[in-house]
This record gives C-alpha cells, sequence and structure tokens, in this order.
C-alpha cells in the first residue's frame, strides 16, 4: 500500500496531472512534501490478480469532529459519536471488526421489509426516506440527546430547533429507533416546557442557556402530545410517563389561559394558532382542531392511567363537546372549513411574526378551502390507536373531497406563486383549493404548493380508510417524481432537502397492515387478511415479521426484545 496525504498546488489543472503520471508510472503514489500542499488525499493498494480471479479490497472512510455547534451560534454542542472513539483511527479500528455484523443485520432488516406481502411504491415511499435519518438533517449532541432541523439547505441546516410542528408528522423514527424518538419527547417536555406550560415550538441549544425562542404553535404544542403518548405505548417505559406526565398535562392546560386557543374550555380552539403554515390562523378550523381532539384523547388515556380520574373525566368532556361542534359546524358536507374570528385580544407569546397583523380583518387564512392537511390529528389518532375523533362518514367523506379537489394529473397550467416541487406532466395534492369559491384575497401562503409530507398523511389515511384506489395514485405519484431520473429517491424536498416531515410515509406501512402495539398491554394488533400473507412490523425497540394463514398468525422476532401477551387480528384487510 502507498500513500500520500497532500498534491502539490500546481497551476492549470497540474496537480491532477501530477498525480496522474505518479500513479500510472508504477500503480503506487509517493507523498507530498511540497509546502502548501492541497488537503488532498490518496490512497492506493497493489493487487496481483490470475485470469478470472477476483479480490475485495476494501477501504473505510472515517471521520471524528467532536465540536458541533449549535444550530447557528458558535456554542458547541458536540457530536455523540465523539464520545465513543478517541480520533478517526479508533473509528476504523473498531468499525473494521464491527462491519461484518453491523451489515449482516442491516441485510436482514431490509430483506425482511421489502420481502412483505404490501405493494412495492407504499414499502419503497417508507424505507427510502428513512435515509433521511442518517443525512445532516438529524444529530445527537454529546450528551446522546437526538435533534434536528427541518431539512438541509445546500451549506446549512434549514430550519432550527427539531420544530414540533413539522416532526409531529414523522413515523420513522418512532418505529425504528424508539429511544431516540423518547429523547425528543424529553427535551419538548424537560426543557422547552415553561412552568404554565407553553412549550417553545423550536428549541435552543446548548440547552442550559436561557431560551431565545419564546413562541408557541398551536399545532407543534398539541401533536407533541400526541407524540408522548405514541412514544409511551410503544416503549412501555412508566418511567418516561411519570417523568414528564406533570409537564405534558401542563402543556394541555397552556389551551385554556386567558385569551389561548381555548380560553373558553369547550373543546375547540378559537384563539390565535400560529401552525407550520408559518402564519395564524383565527376562529375553529379542522386542521388545529383534531390535533387539539387527538391531544384532548391522549392525555385521557394518560390520565386514566395514572388514577387522575378528574382530569381523565375533563379530557373526556372537552374532546366529546369539541368533536360534536366540529361536526356541526365546520363540515359543509363535503370536507371541514374555517371559520375566520378576528381576534379580540392575542397573547403575544402565541404570536411569531409571520402572519397577519390586520386582527380586525385577518389576512393569510384558510377560510372555505378545501385543505390536505385537515384532517391530520385524526391521522395521527390512528396511528395511536386512539380511535375517531370526528365522524367516520365525515372523515371519509373529507378524504374523497380532497382527492377531488387537490389532485391534479398535471401541472402545465397551473399557477404557483411560490416555490415549484412538481412540475409539467406530474401529478400531485395541491396544498388547498376553493372548490365553492370564496377564496380569500391572500390566503395562507403555501395554499398554491405541494409537498409531499402532507401528501402522505391525507394519501396513508386513504388507505386507512378503505379507499385504496386513490391512496395508491396519490402515493405512487409521489415516488414517480422521485424516481432517481427525474429527482434522487431518497431526498424529498421541501424547506430543504431530506425534509423529516415526508417521514410520514412510514403510516402507510402501519395503516397497510393494521399494525399497532402497546407494550403498555403487551397487544400486538394486526388486520386480518383472507388470503395468506407476511408482513413486517417494527416497534422502535424490536422488529420481525408476522405470517397468517387460516386465520391463525405466527409472530417471529428477528430483532431487539419486546412483551407480547396477545395477537390481535381485528377487523379486515381493507384493501
Amino acid at each position: 500500500m502507498s500513500y500520500r496525504t497532500g498534491w502539490p498546488n500546481l497551476s492549470w489543472g497540474d496537480s491532477r496531472l501530477e498525480f496522474w503520471d505518479d500513479f500510472t508510472a508504477d500503480g503506487a503514489v509517493e507523498n507530498c512534501r511540497t509546502a502548501g500542499a492541497l488537503p488532498v488525499a490518496s490512497v492506493a493498494v497493489k493487487v496481483r490478480l490470475k485470469p478470472g480471479e477476483s479480490r475485495e479490497i476494501p477501504f473505510l472512510l472515517t471521520w471524528h469532529f467532536p465540536k458541533r455547534r449549535a444550530w447557528y451560534s458558535k456554542a458547541v454542542v458536540g457530536n455523540h459519536y465523539a464520545t465513543r472513539y478517541r480520533d478517526a483511527w479508533d473509528v476504523a479500528e473498531q468499525a473494521w471488526g464491527a462491519l461484518p455484523g453491523l451489515e449482516r443485520r442491516t441485510v436482514e432488516f431490509v430483506r425482511a421489509f421489502c420481502a412483505s406481502d404490501v405493494p412495492p411504491v407504499i414499502k419503497e415511499a417508507a424505507l427510502f426516506n428513512l435515509s433521511t435519518l442518517r443525512t445532516q438533517t438529524c444529530f445527537r449532541t454529546a450528551d446522546g440527546r437526538f435533534y434536528g432541523w427541518e431539512g438541509c439547505g445546500d451549506s446549512a441546516g434549514s430550519c432550527h430547533g427539531s420544530c414540533t410542528h413539522v416532526w409531529n408528522y414523522e413515523q420513522g423514527l418512532a418505529f425504528t429507533f424508539g429511544e431516540l424518538a423518547r429523547s425528543m419527547g424529553e427535551v419538548a417536555f424537560g426543557q422547552a416546557t415553561d412552568e404554565r406550560g407553553m412549550m417553545r415550538f423550536r428549541v435552543d441549544l446548548p440547552l442550559h442557556r436561557p431560551p431565545q425562542f419564546k413562541s408557541a404553535a398551536a399545532d407543534g404544542q398539541m401533536g407533541t402530545i400526541m407524540r408522548f403518548y405514541r412514544d409511551w405505548q410503544l416503549s412501555g417505559d412508566e418511567a418516561f410517563l411519570k417523568t414528564h406526565w406533570p409537564k405534558v398535562r401542563q402543556a394541555l392546560e397552556f389551551c385554556w389561559i386567558k385569551h389561548g386557543w381555548d380560553a373558553d374550555q369547550d373543546g375547540v380552539m378559537e384563539g390565535c394558532q400560529h401552525n407550520t403554515m408559518d402564519v395564524e390562523y383565527f376562529g375553529p378550523n379542522p386542521q388545529m382542531g383534531t390535533w387539539y381532539l387527538g391531544a384532548l384523547r391522549a392525555c385521557e388515556e394518560m390520565a386514566r392511567y395514572l388514577g387522575e380520574t378528574e382530569f381523565a373525566a375533563k379530557c373526556r368532556r372537552l374532546f366529546v363537546n369539541g368533536s360534536r361542534w366540529l361536526d356541526a359546524h365546520l363540515f359543509n358536507g363535503e370536507y371541514y372549513e374555517q371559520h375566520i374570528v378576528p381576534p379580540k385580544h392575542v397573547a403575544k407569546e402565541l404570536t411569531v411574526g409571520m402572519g397577519t397583523t390586520n386582527y380586525r380583518d385577518p389576512e393569510l387564512q384558510l377560510g372555505p378551502g378545501c385543505l390536505i392537511d385537515q384532517l391530520v390529528g385524526q391521522w395521527f389518532a390512528h396511528v395511536c390507536g386512539l380511535g375517531y375523533l370526528l365522524k367516520p362518514g365525515n372523515v371519509r367523506r373529507t378524504l374523497r373531497s380532497i382527492k377531488r379537489y387537490n389532485w391534479r394529473p398535471d401541472f402545465r397550467t397551473h399557477f404557483n406563486h411560490l416555490r415549484s416541487y412538481v412540475l409539467g406532466d406530474e401529478a400531485a395534492l395541491l396544498m388547498a383549493t376553493y372548490p365553492r369559491g370564496r377564496r380569500p384575497k391572500r390566503p395562507f401562503p403555501y395554499y398554491n404548493e405541494v409537498m409531499t409530507g402532507f401528501e402522505y398523511t391525507a394519501a396513508t389515511h386513504m388507505l386507512r380508510e378503505g379507499l385504496t384506489r386513490d391512496g395508491l395514485e396519490c402515493i405512487t405519484a409521489i415516488r414517480a417524481r422521485y424516481d432517481g431520473r427525474k429527482r434522487s429517491p431518497f431526498n424529498e424536498a421541501e424547506c430543504g432537502h431530506h425534509y423529516a416531515r415526508a417521514l410520514a410515509s412510514w403510516a402507510g406501512y402501519l395503516f397497510w397492515t393494521g399494525f399497532h402495539y402497546s407494550a403498555v398491554t403487551g397487544t400486538m394488533t394486526f388486520a386480518k387478511s383472507k388470503k395468506p400473507v407476511t408482513w413486517f412490523w417494527s416497534t422502535g425497540n424490536a422488529w420481525g415479521t408476522v405470517t397468517q394463514r387460516n386465520g391463525r398468525a405466527r409472530l417471529r422476532v428477528c430483532g431487539g426484545n419486546i412483551r407480547v401477551t396477545e395477537v390481535v387480528l381485528k377487523g379486515a384487510v381493507r384493501h
């Protein structure tokens, strides 16, 4: 083996010429000892082969950067991997022995997933977006906690702070690396939620510094409560629940502060609601409304488990009232609308400064539009096993309306005044349309756009409600856009590359197989299949396969540890 740790810094491209002359002379390279050498290294290995013989020559590219900086500041928070190795050479030495086992377990996981009797497009959407967890979108600080940008810019992260109203959509992390998902909940409630229950929807780093970001998001806060419930159910970690429950409860109670999201405590969000559309909604709307209903249901279940029956009853009462109100007042027979209500008062911590400043006649609202994301809380409630938040018939009619009104088979004539993630003859679901007219002069900013995270939420929900053809058509259209020819199949963009919201695609696999697991009860549930099938399953702490034949299920655990007291085949496959 020969190597050089630098290249001579020559003009006119002669650095490459010098290297080529050196290498082709004898198949080896000599180290460069000139001053001002370029930081380019080369390694060459000589191997003699007999005719027809083949040899594998492994090269390890390792790194060790212990001084990661915090978001946009110069403060050092470190990298977790740097605490496990002395330097890059130590990484290479340890990795060399571990690689065969890591490769074997990785191949076993991927093969089991890909061999499942599930449509290829659903598997591709779930598995390919899982790669985001190994991009610069995500990182672990030296203390082991997991954080994420919203996505990656070309030279830096895009939108800091493990943004709650973006990360609420992801399902891939929770069902593959449960410990990391729980660490996000620990930060959200242990570090980012104050004594009043207000959760900063972007967390500052380092954690010990006084927070610079001091705003709450209605969807972010409610969705993080649902995430906490999901992660507790998947893990069965009672200490996790009991440690953070006081702040989880306070986060829900924050809805009821004076001039807050539900100040009159009727189960309906009416106040100033900052949300993932980067503006504030004023008045009841289905998007924030279903997040709130889902959080009420999650808190009801957790409170009842912990013996707080009075609080559980209050959550139930608000849920029932809010659910009935949304169905009675926001559902127009086809889908749910927003009722724009100018606010009389706005609490300062509920605004970010990106929305309207005209409170008498608020701009940048949804209004009577058909929103792709109007059932997001219901979608997540199905993931969590919390049941229906709204009338099932209204839910299905709404999903049909989203497909009918928001679907575009091509975009040749579509006008979009902001970012374009779909072009020409490509098909997609629009963020919002106004099939009944009355479009606000200035709707919320992204209404003309297309973003895959929102598309997956609606499309996978269609699968859950038995609208199989519609759901598959929408998912197929996304993957056709990211087919490896027009765009990278491993990089679904939104506000940045490798955008976290696209990890909502994992829900398609959950809904197709009817999978749900509660470590609290030890119950694992699948949809009942009339034909023989083998499906992959994962909980974030264990994974394996289940095979169904003649109404009986055979469970196989391939990795991790899990407590299963009962396997339930529930209902019928909806496809």
